[in-house]
């Protein structure tokens, strides 16, 4: 598009302008024409978000900004396999469609009710969408969607039913990979983050103590408004046959592995406590990932995963982890996230209550346009050197942020589930908009009361 064009044009020209400017030797002024041109090109999107997570490797080191240890640490975080090991397990569960088989167990349990047919898709999805991307999710349980509203008669095909059933995928999918720390990268950024700049470790089940509680409320909530809404179709009952396949040799291997990585995810630290074995989260991710290149998938010998299946992992997200941590270390070692901070001290005076409220309404309203890893990855680094400097929590204000990133409801183009169901046609931009609205205000009180009460 032309425009695309004419903005990629501006911020290349407002780049050089900068270096031009300080005559390239200031690496605080590189720092932050480097950093404010990916920033541009993260926000409108202009290239491909996985290619602006490469500059650093072009630029950082020849622009002086970072040197090539801090580098590599960046693009060879720990969180970093851990995302890898989660898609490979991930893969494994979509390859042997093991979450068609939660999924209809789930519905086979619900029953054939609209309601129900609404909370079984909200926990299913959610629940998957705690291990797997949300994008993925959404991809995977819009079909079965659209086939039961395709199985209802053709003038009741244009109800509230099929709206908020649509809607159902989107906000479950977003609101279930808050559970986890794989369950959306904005969550692993976030660790990765604090990991490197502060020393502060969040496990698999720290996070999913805090988060987990969230998630399943939202989740709760949902269902409650949507149920609600749904009027006088609440009443409605039909026979969907939902049939639910035994399940196969494939499918079993493939849920004792991940049963087994998320086993000992929970419980790391006691095994550690009794055992002579230490061991990461990623360390178990990468080691249930390498047992499904080994077991056999059944008496072919043929193993569960073959290299070929990993042309299809979503390799540029581990490349934007990696960006995301080089531009988060550019700000901190070149003194521009002190200079930040010191734009917030005005804040100090505030109550914590006043500052995680503003925070976490601006967060979630800013997800509606910007890209929500770009968000985390931007305001992370500003907020925990201002909770520092301000005697705060640095968890207390950084776990909210990254929570409310997640809660873009209202806009196709605020995350990828919401433009997934609205391409349904069974959504208006009217319709995604007055229900993710409510969401929105639901989801700043909850998690403001769990950051200022739980944290």
């Amino acid at each position: 598009m032309k425009w695309k064009s004419i903005f990629a044009l501006l911020g290349f020209i407002g780049f050089f302008f900068i270096l031009f400017f300080s005559g390239g030797k200031s690496t605080f002024s590189n720092a932050l024409a480097l950093g404010g041109l990916m920033v541009f090109l993260w926000i409108l999107e202009i290239i491909p978000i996985y290619l602006t997570a490469l500059l650093p490797l072009v630029l950082a080191i020849p622009l002086g900004i970072l040197k090539p240890v801090d580098l590599a640490s960046a693009y060879g975080n720990s969180n970093v396999y851990l995302f890898l090991g989660g898609f490979i397990l991930a893969l494994g569960l979509e390859k042997w469609r093991v979450h068609e088989q939660i999924a209809h167990g789930i519905l086979t349990i619900v029953g054939d009710s609209k309601p129900r047919i609404l909370l079984g898709f909200i926990f299913s999805t959610g629940l998957i969408s705690m291990w797997i991307s949300n994008t993925a999710t959404a991809l995977m349980m819009l079909p079965m969607a659209m086939a039961i509203i395709h199985a209802l008669p053709v003038a009741h095909q244009k109800s509230k039913f099929s709206l908020y059933l649509v809607l159902s995928i989107a906000y479950a999918s977003s609101i279930g990979g808050m559970a986890t720390l794989v369950g959306t990268p904005t969550n692993t950024q976030m660790a990765a983050i604090l990991e490197q700049n502060y020393g502060i470790t969040i496990g698999f089940f720290e996070w999913m103590k805090i988060a987990l509680p969230i998630s399943l409320l939202m989740l709760l909530i949902t269902y409650v408004y949507f149920y609600f809404s749904l009027g006088k179709e609440r009443l409605d009952v039909h026979d969907f046959k939902i049939v639910k396949k035994p399940w196969s040799t494939e499918q079993i291997r493939v849920i004792l592995v991940f049963g087994g990585v998320v086993f000992l995810w929970i419980f790391k630290d006691l095994i550690s406590d009794l055992t002579p074995i230490k061991y990461d989260d990623e360390n178990v991710a990468i080691l249930g990932a390498v047992l499904l290149f080994i077991i056999p998938a059944n008496k072919s010998k043929k193993p569960l995963l073959i290299w070929s299946d990993t042309e299809k992992l979503p390799w540029g997200i581990l490349l934007l982890f990696g960006g995301g941590l080089a531009l988060a270390k550019m700000l901190e070692v070149n003194g521009i996230v002190a200079l930040l901070t010191d734009l917030l001290t005005s804040f100090n005076n505030e109550s914590i209550f006043v500052i995680i409220v503003a925070m976490v309404a601006i967060t979630i309203f800013a997800s509606e346009l910007l890209s929500n890893l770009a968000l985390v990855v931007i305001c992370v680094p500003i907020v925990a050197a201002f909770a520092k400097l301000a005697g705060f929590d640095i968890l207390q204000l950084c776990i909210p942020l990254t929570l409310a990133a997640s809660c873009a409801f209202m806009l196709p183009m605020g995350t990828p589930p919401n433009a997934i169901v609205f391409s349904s046609g069974f959504v208006s931009m009217g319709q995604m908009a007055r229900a993710g609205l409510v969401l929105n205000i639901i989801g700043i009180i909850l998690i403001s009361f769990f950051g200022v009460f739980f944290l």
